[in-house]
């Protein structure tokens, strides 16, 4: 290897395709196979020999909580290691973690090997957005961001249809097979064309963070997770009070050390601070709706794993189209014009879905979906460049750590809040009908309840998305050093040949 000190500077967007296309690969098999493992739910039961369905969605909730544990380390490890090495470090993880999850015999089996791709998945994807915005040339990074968030909305539309079809056609092993040549070639990709970014001075070893921060955020998208099936549940409360304890305990100690593992004092930037508050409520709509609209159609319309999947690709093509389209306006007009724009058109295909009758046709759901899949392209990556620009150059791999720690306990906040909602919505439909007993529904008035139920859940997303667009007012553009300056603060990268 051939080490020079060089600047984003000397780089164009042409030179770092290569680079982007390593990332992008390790991106696009971590979030989907995130996405896949629930429509394998029913059929991973039966050849566990009939394994409760509490212990086989341990498949899905164990690795969610790794992920959430992991996710705070990201940043300090790659300051202290080098960030190419802890994300093909990562990759290597997941990929060991996904043939060992082909090797299940058992449930048990299942739920420590997903253990394990979690641990790898989870600092995939903050590493990835530190590591792209440092590639970024100036000015284009919102152009560059906007590319590795084609795989952020493409691969949850895509998961679904991809594990339906193999579950349905060939085997629930292949949802986990087709991940060792993928990490493979995104190993090699990246030992290639990766630049070793110079590492950051980490003197101490921030112990008490390392062990509370994964604490406060696991715990917190636990006890919020199980919220969605009962807010009083021993389960839930225990998350909670783990998690926020823990949380109230690492803030306290982040703030009273020199070399934190979360760097929080950059709330003391307005811009971020504000930038943080406009994500958390968008992070409700967009991931809101990701969540609730495949539900409906399985639940409500009875259509297949794969069937759904096939009906949200006009979304997931919308995103695809518009991730670009909002990465490179950002560039010339900032975030404030494109996350309220992306969010006022999510809104609007919220209100059209939550006006869907039960007898609704799949061509009905055509504009909603493109409107959702073309909101979220628009808005979501600007946001995300805006709040890594609002920090100092130094922190961003910190910043892309805290950021994502904060977005699994909303995504995990939205789909329990979500939940409830919709199961109140059903049991005041069902009283409203005079139907005490479940087994009495017939099935157009079945159809009926979950029509009503799911329309006034979207209606609550539309208020969001409102709340959201209206929120969107305090982004401002980040103040940032130009010139000789700007150099100045950019990381050294070591270039490999």
């Amino acid at each position: 290897m051939t080490e020079v000190n060089a600047t984003n500077n000397s780089m164009s967007i042409k030179s770092i395709m290569v680079p982007l296309l390593a990332i992008i690969v390790g991106m696009f098999m971590v979030i989907l196979d995130g996405t896949a493992m629930n429509v394998a739910i029913p059929k991973l039961r039966d050849d566990f020999g009939g394994a409760s369905l509490s212990l086989v969605q341990w498949t899905v909730t164990g690795y969610a909580l790794a992920q959430a544990a992991v996710i705070p380390l990201a940043g300090w490890l790659s300051d202290r290691f080098g960030a190419k090495q802890i994300y093909l470090t990562s990759i290597v993880l997941f990929t060991i973690g996904s043939a060992l999850c082909a090797l299940a015999t058992n449930a048990e089996q299942l739920i420590i090997y997903r253990i394990i791709q979690g641990l790898g998945g989870g600092m995939v994807a903050p590493i990835a957005m530190a590591f792209t915005y440092r590639l970024s040339p100036p000015g284009k990074q919102g152009a560059v961001m906007g590319m590795i968030g084609i795989p952020m909305l493409l691969a949850p539309a895509l998961g679904p249809v991809l594990a339906g079809w193999l579950v349905d056609y060939v085997t629930w092993h292949w949802i986990f097979i087709i991940n060792i040549p993928v990490g493979a070639v995104a190993v090699f990709l990246g030992l290639r064309t990766l630049p070793a970014l110079a590492r950051q001075s980490v003197p101490q070893l921030d112990l008490l963070g390392m062990i509370f921060a994964p604490l406060a955020f696991a715990g917190l998208a636990y006890g919020v997770s199980e919220g969605g099936t009962d807010w009083g549940s021993t389960k839930t409360l225990t998350g909670l009070i783990v998690g926020g304890v823990s949380l109230i305990i690492f803030i306290i100690v982040e703030l009273n050390r020199k070399q934190p593992l979360l760097e929080l004092r950059v709330f003391k930037s307005p811009d971020f601070s504000k930038g943080i508050v406009v994500q958390w409520v968008s992070q409700i709509a967009l991931f809101g709706t990701l969540f609730l609209f495949p539900l409906f159609l399985q639940t409500a319309k009875g259509y297949s794993a794969l069937d759904t999947g096939l009906i949200l690709l006009p979304q997931a093509l919308a995103a695809a189209i518009f991730m670009p389209i909002g990465g490179k306006l950002f560039d010339k007009i900032g975030a404030r014009p494109l996350v309220m724009s992306g969010l006022a058109i999510v809104t609007i295909g919220a209100f059209l879905l939550s006006n869907i009758s039960a007898d609704a046709t799949v061509g009905t759901y055509i504009l909603p979906l493109i409107l959702l899949g073309a909101g979220m392209g628009l808005s979501m990556m600007p946001l995300n460049t805006h709040i890594i620009q609002a920090a100092p150059p130094e922190l961003v791999g910190r910043v892309t750590s805290l950021t994502s720690a904060a977005q699994q306990v909303m995504t995990s906040f939205a789909v329990a809040g979500l939940a409830t909602i919709l199961a109140r919505r059903t049991e005041h439909y069902m009283a409203s009908e005079g139907i005490t007993n479940p087994a009495d529904i017939t099935p157009a008035i079945a159809s009926h309840i979950a029509s009503a139920s799911y329309g006034d859940t979207f209606l609550i997303l539309t208020i969001v998305g409102v709340v959201g667009t209206l929120v969107g007012f305090l982004l401002s553009k980040p103040k940032r050093a130009v010139g000789k300056d700007a150099e100045k603060a950019e990381m050294p990268m070591m270039m490999g040949h």
